[in-house]
């Protein structure tokens, strides 16, 4: 079983978030996301396969969102286009107001590294660099100061990581190796964090931990866009609203988190 760290809610460096918080309870407070009509086609032999169908919605700051459907719905797709890694056939995404959709990819790329924090279902962590060194990750293209090695130490030890701040990737558990990975999401301070099935590979002390991590990640005024099929977060309380994919289609918006659709 893998270890369970003790995890402390995170203080953002600056009051951004507090003030994000307090924004996202105005009526006319704009989202921290918003998608627009989306269409997703790709190529398939000779024809296109549409992957997701005029799909719309908002997350706002201090919303945790579940995104829930079968395999081969479109939720990893959907997850790459809301945190500008692809552009979508059709229709728009605006990330903090800023259109995202038609941008050149050096454009969003930059708008990637500020903007948005990923925590992939493989995690995509280097064995080779230890824990410490894997979170400073978002810092090589700039250069890492000492600050950022702080920073990054800080992250690990609020998350119950500060022993194996300095053990390399590969010789950690499945739950620290999660929890590093959702550091280096959280180094730049992002606006939305983006999860592809974090609790996958997790037993249930480590998911749930994971799931009260996420519940208060979002209190902290972040908006968070979750995919997952893992009852564990999908029913957990800190969650805002759960939206269904299914053939492409949302099919619900804003559902109580119930039984997961039909493979």
């Amino acid at each position: 079983m893998a270890h369970v760290g003790t995890i402390a809610p995170m203080t953002a460096p600056d009051d951004t978030h507090d003030d994000a918080t307090a924004d996202a309870a105005k009526p006319d407070a704009a989202p921290a996301v918003r998608v627009q009509n989306v269409v997703k086609r790709i190529k398939d032999g000779a024809t296109r396969r549409t992957v997701l169908d005029d799909v719309s919605f908002d997350v706002k700051r201090g919303e945790l969102v579940i995104v829930r459907g079968p395999s081969g719905s479109g939720k990893t797709t959907l997850l790459a286009i809301v945190g500008a890694m692809l552009s979508p056939t059709s229709g728009e995404v605006h990330l903090d107001g800023e259109p995202t959709s038609r941008l050149r990819e050096g454009h969003r790329a930059e708008i990637r590294r500020k903007k948005v924090g990923f925590v992939f279902q493989d995690l995509q962590l280097l064995d080779g660099l230890t824990a410490l060194r894997n979170v400073l990750l978002p810092r090589v293209p700039d250069g890492i100061t000492g600050r950022d090695e702080a920073r990054a130490r800080e992250l690990l030890e609020r998350r119950g990581l500060g022993a194996v701040a300095d053990s390399k990737a590969k010789g950690l558990s499945g739950g620290e190796r999660q929890r590093v990975a959702l550091c280096r999401a959280l180094f730049t301070d992002p606006t939305l964090l983006v999860l592809d099935e974090p609790t996958a590979h997790l037993d249930d002390a480590n998911a749930t931990a994971i799931a009260e991590e996420l519940a208060a990640l979002a209190k902290e005024g972040r908006a968070l866009l979750v995919a997952t099929h893992d009852a564990r977060v999908a029913q957990s309380s800190g969650v805002s609203r759960v939206l269904d994919l299914a053939g492409g289609k949302l099919a619900g918006q804003g559902a109580a988190a119930g039984p997961p659709p039909a493979s």
